[in-house]
């Protein structure tokens, strides 16, 4: 089976105008908390080419003004009615429900839950029924879920109780997904994660609810696909326990985002879904090798998961071979290599289009980028890193760089705070959107935007938006990724579907995505600029080639630019791949 292989195809789009209505100012604040509340609708209309638009006309966002731009009421977008039409039909096909503990965009954290939806309507649109299983957490916006009705009634186990239980029904991004609600304090809580139930016994009780679920419905999906450590027992539970009783047709497929996260757990906790812990606690089952010879040994949801599941996948070729040779659970993958398979994750690209991004101030494509341009004289309006009524080529011959990311160490925290530096030696611009769960890298980071955010070049904004990282795609000649590790990364494959050049360090995802501009032996794939040290000169070594080609080689820059927007990273592809697998182990 041949894994990560990018494809080439191109688009068709149109050029749009917003006209915006000028807000009250007052002092704006970069570091702030993302909020929910969004006003002004922003009208829509469609002009021939930059250089004939009325940029005088146009109501620019300001640092000052009382809204920011990206919180303004943007034109609705049903992306239900918008499943490709003439995506690949299967023969064969298939029912697939996916148990996760993340969905975007009701329950998003971080890069899980853009795979759990972009996976599953890409499977929708090739024919197959499926089903996304979410806990119903009490801080999803109800008003994103189409249809949400109470469709099932029934008790669950957990720690010698048998719990009343609700699960709903209802429709997000097209996809049909079961909420499942306790009665009891699990998965209440104004975020997703970190409420002040024990996440890991919730998730214990959630894996447990969603097979008891189908057992009292009488569901037999042909494959349960189960996503991270949150639901590893769900495996152990099935083929231990369920399938014993009325679950005879699923087969599990587990798919591993992150292997940093290995659902450690005691034996006692484990048995409270009912299962006997201790029988767990072998090399062969689930005892966390970490814990060997200690007092008391624990066990490793995300092991159990790898042993019990019929076929394990990782986000990328790379990362699956990284994770052969390192890491704690090395050894139990090369056990189990034989069920074990890399699959680059895709993206959504109809969520994912500049051609039809209702969050774009004007839409662009690879045969007309103009619209591009004026996307990001837009962001450096409204982050107040240029001025003026007039879009100048001076303005636009500044290389913007962006780093859409979590503020995590994994994501190379002193290469990100040293790029900084090195983009405002370069005379370049560069824009940070990403949270810290660390008190001590947010004081960091704060602390860098209280002394930079005034300036001219950096801005640093400590929050996520969905809306504002579509428009930084969009404005950005650079996406940069130099991450630690990486097992497949989502932010440079969307930054080149928006004509952003990416900057990675060479590892996981990252190194089967993006290759050298000067490998020669790759001149075909050549795509970024890539560096492969977590020291600051191979990073500088790369940040320089990148700025002289953007300023020295116009020509060759945007070679690059339209090379980058015609690369097929759909999901279809992926898709594909995926129902192999599907089809390999579904009971026959």
């Amino acid at each position: 089976m041949e894994h990560g292989k990018l494809l080439s195809a191109s688009t068709t789009s149109s050029l749009w105008n917003p006209r915006r209505k000028l807000l009250k100012a007052h002092n704006f604040k970069f570091r702030i908390e993302a909020q929910t509340r969004r006003t002004s609708q922003v009208g829509i209309a469609k002009p021939t080419n930059l250089t004939h638009l009325d940029i005088q006309g146009f109501d620019w966002p300001s640092p000052t003004d009382e809204i920011p731009f990206w919180k303004k009421q943007f034109p609705s977008w049903d992306v239900n009615s918008e499943l490709p039409s003439q995506q690949t039909k299967d023969s064969k096909l298939m029912d697939i429900v996916h148990v996760t503990a993340e969905m975007a965009p009701i329950a998003k954290v971080g890069g899980l839950g853009d795979v759990v939806t972009g996976l599953a309507r890409a499977c929708l649109s090739r024919g197959h029924t499926v089903h996304i299983m979410l806990p119903f957490y009490e801080c999803i916006q109800k008003h994103q879920i189409n249809n949400l009705t109470l469709i099932t009634t029934y008790n669950s186990y957990h720690d010698g109780n048998w719990i009343p239980t609700n699960a709903y029904h209802g429709l997000v991004s097209g996809i049909p997904v079961i909420f499942i609600e306790p009665s009891n304090q699990f998965f209440k809580g104004h975020q997703v994660y970190g409420g002040s139930y024990n996440e890991l016994e919730a998730y214990l009780f959630f894996s447990r609810a969603c097979l008891e679920w189908m057992q009292v419905t009488g569901t037999q999906p042909d494959i349960i696909h189960v996503h991270e450590w949150q639901v590893g027992a769900l495996p152990i539970l099935y083929w231990d326990m369920y399938h014993y009783l009325s679950l005879k047709k699923p087969r599990i497929v587990l798919t591993i985002h992150n292997m940093q996260h290995y659902g450690e757990c005691r034996q006692e906790q484990l048995s409270m879904c009912g299962l006997d812990g201790s029988l767990y606690a072998t090399f062969d089952k689930a005892v966390d090798d970490r814990t060997v010879g200690h007092n008391p040994e624990r066990l490793s949801l995300l092991k159990g998961g790898i042993v019990y599941s019929n076929a394990v996948v990782t986000v990328s070729p790379t990362y699956l071979k990284e994770t052969l040779c390192s890491g704690w659970l090395s050894s139990t993958l090369l056990r189990n290599h034989d069920k074990y398979f890399g699959i680059v994750n895709g993206i959504d690209t109809t969520m994912w289009n500049p051609c039809t991004d209702v969050f774009l101030p004007s839409n662009f494509d690879v045969k007309n980028s103009e619209g591009k341009k004026l996307c990001k004289y837009y962001v450096q309006r409204g982050l107040g890193l240029t001025s003026g009524d007039h879009l100048t080529e001076t303005t636009l011959k500044v290389p913007l760089v962006i780093c859409i990311t979590r503020l995590v160490a994994q994501k190379g925290l002193h290469l990100i705070t040293h790029a900084i530096k090195q983009v405002e030696e370069l005379g370049g611009q560069m824009i940070i959107l990403g949270k810290a769960s660390d008190h001590r890298v947010e004081r960091e980071f704060e602390d860098l935007a209280d002394s930079l955010n005034q300036g001219p070049s950096i801005r640093i904004l400590l929050m996520y938006s969905e809306e504002l990282s579509h428009l930084l795609y969009a404005a950005a000649d650079i996406v940069l990724v130099p991450s630690m590790y990486e097992p497949c990364g989502l932010a440079q494959i969307i930054g080149m579907r928006y004509g952003a050049v990416p900057v990675v360090r060479k590892t996981g995802g990252l190194a089967d995505t993006v290759f050298d501009i000067d490998d020669q032996s790759n001149h075909e794939m050549a795509n970024g600029f890539v560096f492969e040290g977590i020291d600051e000169a191979s990073l500088n070594f790369a940040l320089d080639r990148a700025f002289a080609c953007y300023r020295n080689k116009p020509e060759e820059w945007n070679c690059i630019v339209k090379k980058v927007m015609k690369m097929d990273n759909s999901w279809n592809i992926t898709a594909g791949k995926y129902i192999e697998i599907y089809e390999s182990v579904a009971a026959s």
